[in-house]
């Protein structure tokens, strides 16, 4: 079985359909199925924008992308939070992360609630086009009703930042290829249960879009979901490069012979090497890394819990990886 069924019924064959999906939309000329924003004004609560910060800032990191960053440093530590930045990574054409703070002529600040839940969870910007998925809204796709209003009143109370940016272009190609991949959200999506810990640590695992790294790709950029989660993905940036790790039970190549307590300080690598960002070195060859391991210190010890037994109990692959290897493998 690829997914436990106690969480996301509705995402137990989504890596079968994504793999199917790729060659499909290829194929495909029709337009991206699109329905209207919801009619919504969020509850922008204290306790809510709690728990949409700690989305923003720990689970989805969302300024991984959207914040400015230092990567000249050791895991590229946030220099400006929302305000949006153009992406490093190898991708198609010209892709910028826009500005998510409140101001009106840049940002957000002229959105609906509901057109940032649709842009979100579908993929679909406020005017209508579709978003690169570098975006990963085919994970967000399954965050709870709950949860992504927790993260928009976060997004409302962001402190305004007025900050030009160029509009992403992509190949015609690149255009037709994911026309096809958004989704409308045509049903209430229930909150997690956190009591039922694997089926939670799934929730977590896929609103943290892990397979993006995790899960190594086919030819074609279609996920290979009998190597789930077994790494060797090579990522190449301007500043370093990096290969995905390994994070199936495979006790030789994965994380099979760990317990909780191992798991758990790899996740907090930063604090437990730094007293805080400003301590954190130049990066260098040998030590560049995309995981995001500033933003997941801030994980709970029940959220981490929740994480690692749903990955303890996936199917062990045996690939070996080696994170900085002197000829980088190819994707």
């Amino acid at each position: 079985m690829l997914y436990d069924t106690g969480v996301c019924p509705r995402r137990k064959s989504t890596l079968l359909v994504a793999a199917i999906a790729v060659g499909l939309i290829a194929a495909c000329s029709c337009g991206p199925s699109v329905a209207p924003p919801a009619n919504i004004t969020v509850d922008n609560s204290p306790v809510r924008v709690a728990r949409g910060k700690y989305l923003y800032t720990v689970v989805a990191d969302c300024d991984s992308c959207h914040g400015e960053r230092d990567y000249s440093r050791l895991y590229a530590p946030v220099t400006a939070s929302g305000k949006g930045s153009a992406l490093i990574l190898g991708l198609p054409g010209k892709i910028v992360a826009p500005n998510l703070t409140a101001d009106r002529e840049t940002g957000l600040g002229n959105w609906t609630d509901g057109e940032k839940i649709r842009a979100i969870r579908e993929g679909i910007s406020k005017d209508g086009h579709v978003l690169h998925p570098t975006m990963p809204y085919s994970s967000y796709f399954y965050m709870s009703d709950v949860d992504v209003q927790a993260l928009v009143a976060y997004l409302n109370v962001l402190p305004a930042i007025r900050n030009p940016l160029p509009r992403t272009e992509l190949p015609p190609n690149v255009v037709k290829d994911i026309r096809g991949k958004p989704r409308p959200v045509r049903e209430s999506v229930p909150p997690a249960n956190p009591t039922n810990q694997r089926s939670y640590g799934e929730y977590l695992v896929t609103i943290a879009y892990c397979d993006e790294c995790h899960t190594p790709q086919q030819k074609g950029g279609a996920p290979d979901i009998s190597r789930r989660y077994a790494g060797g993905q090579a990522f190449r940036t301007h500043y370093g490069s990096v290969v995905s790790a390994n994070i199936t039970p495979d006790k030789d190549t994965g994380i099979g012979k760990w317990d909780f307590a191992r798991f758990r300080d790899r996740l907090r690598t930063f604090p437990k090497e730094y007293s805080g960002v400003d301590k954190l070195p130049k990066s260098g060859p040998d030590r560049f890394t995309l995981m995001h391991y500033i933003a997941y210190a801030g994980f709970t010890d029940d959220d981490m819990a929740a994480i690692f037994a749903f990955l303890q109990v996936q199917t062990p692959v045996k690939q070996n990886v080696e994170p900085h290897p002197a000829s980088l493998p190819m994707n």
